[in-house]
């Protein structure tokens, strides 16, 4: 049994009692030991709601009048984690940075529903590795070992709902939590159990193994933002595309060769499956953001999969940024120019990207002052590069880094200062380059671009 099992069995022995909450507004307020950022941004689904910047304690304050009950989350870059309030809650945290998660505590009216969610999502943090272990297992063994996970934490629910400490929509939000986590690890199982073993399982399973779909809903705007859920209707949107998909395309090893293919199914179902309007658009944003960052296809099939986009969404309400995602991705098409990006040299001066590449086979890599270990790895990467292949220049951009800690870091990195560059309009930068993942680097010659989305680690 896992740590936070256990404090989540102790949670339920110590009877905490939830209180009366006699006023509408809520308080949410708390202390940060090693604060990453001056503030903390408190959200409902992507909007922000407030902000509350860090005072000399390190600690800050909301207090919000009417406010809905339900899910939020709070940011302190670059961390993110749920808070749940309702109102009449005055609810209070303390974290420290270096384990943000695991440090995490709440007290105060609100804190059972709060410390409950927390302690689930790092439980399940710590199952993964077992879990893994399990998908070698026949059907009937792996539903039988999950079920057994899911009942232990569903038996502690049940005392906490006995005892009265959480109101309806507490319970439902913390029982979708435990019931979707368990069965988005039954959605993946017949494909990890044949990458491990190599048994088409498929046509094996019992009849009943899919049961829980028989429960499932799409339309619950209370679950729209809580991560089970929506990783769970991720994976299931996959798996019924996948399916209708193995009919049509070209599938290897479980591999789906015809990515514009299969993407098309992806947006038919969740256009017939997905019926909450805020989760659906969710859904379309993350097909067309995996699709066009990640496959890479040809510009004529970039532009036909976003035809069908906005056929399947035509009021989505992240149109504007996807429009803009695939006007970037046009834009930095081989033999195309590299946008004119202004960056700064360690002296301050501004220069642009094309004026570094002119006449020039020049590979611009990224960094952040914020990743320590990831600068670690390119500053040795690029050390490696250097003396195996001398014929190009690497440009290093500098991300998400203030100018005296950019300028601090490169005191003693061994990196050639001529080549360094650090970008303060990150969003520019991103939209211009579409800069994803960090590893990405962008190969040019003579201003012209050869490859735009070049990994770092991989073959020029």
């Amino acid at each position: 049994m896992n740590k936070h099992l256990l404090y989540l069995i102790f949670f339920v022995l110590a009877g905490c009692d939830k209180g009366e909450k006699s006023s509408p507004n809520v308080f949410f307020a708390g202390e940060i030991v090693n604060p990453s950022s001056e503030y903390v941004l408190l959200y409902k689904g992507d909007t922000v709601i407030d902000s509350a910047k860090l005072d000399e304690q390190n600690r800050f304050a909301f207090t919000i009048d009417s406010l809905s009950d339900g899910l939020y989350h709070f940011e302190h870059d670059p961390e993110v984690q749920y808070v749940y309030l309702e109102q009449g809650d005055s609810l209070m945290i303390r974290l420290n940075t270096i384990a943000f998660d695991e440090s995490l505590i709440f007290s105060g009216k609100g804190e059972e529903i709060n410390n409950f969610l927390l302690e689930l999502f790092l439980a399940s943090e710590e199952e993964l590795a077992i879990i893994n272990s399990f998908y070698r297992l026949k059907p009937g063994e792996f539903t039988k070992k999950i079920d057994s996970l899911k009942n232990l934490k569903l038996d502690i629910l049940a005392s906490l709902k006995k005892d009265g400490k959480f109101s309806a929509k507490e319970e439902k939000v913390a029982n979708a939590s435990i019931i979707y986590n368990y069965n988005t690890y039954k959605e993946g199982y017949s494909f990890k159990h044949k990458r491990l073993t190599g048994e088409n399982i498929m046509v094996k399973l019992p009849e009943d193994f899919y049961d829980y779909r028989k429960e499932l809903t799409f339309n619950d705007k209370d679950l729209t933002y809580l991560r089970p859920y929506y990783n769970f209707v991720r994976n299931h949107v996959g798996n019924l595309s996948y399916i209708t998909c193995s009919n049509n395309c070209e599938i290897k090893n479980d591999i789906v060769r015809n990515q514009l293919h299969f993407n098309k199914h992806q947006l038919n179902v969740i256009d017939s499956l997905v019926e909450e309007k805020e989760l659906k658009d969710n859904l379309f944003r993350r097909v067309a953001f995996d699709y066009l960052l990640k496959v890479h296809d040809t510009e004529k099939n970039n532009e036909e999969f976003l035809a069908n986009f906005h056929r399947h969404s035509t009021n989505n309400r992240h149109m504007k940024e996807i429009d803009a995602l695939y006007e970037g991705i046009k834009s930095i098409q081989p033999n195309k120019k590299i946008p004119a990006v202004q960056v700064f040299d360690s002296n301050g001066s501004k220069i642009s990207l094309q004026e570094i590449a002119k006449a020039n086979k020049t590979v611009f890599y990224f960094w952040s002052g914020t990743n320590r270990m990831h600068f670690e790895n390119i500053k040795r990467r690029i050390a490696k590069l250097t003396l195996e292949k001398p014929e190009y220049s690497y440009v290093g951009i500098n991300i998400k880094t203030e100018e005296g800690q950019w300028k601090a870091l490169l005191e003693n990195s061994g990196l050639n200062l001529k080549n360094q560059y650090r970008a303060d309009n990150f969003k520019e930068l991103e939209k211009s380059l579409i800069v994803y993942p960090l590893n990405q680097c962008i190969i040019v010659e003579d201003e012209l671009i050869v490859d735009a989305f070049a990994n770092v680690y991989g073959q020029f």
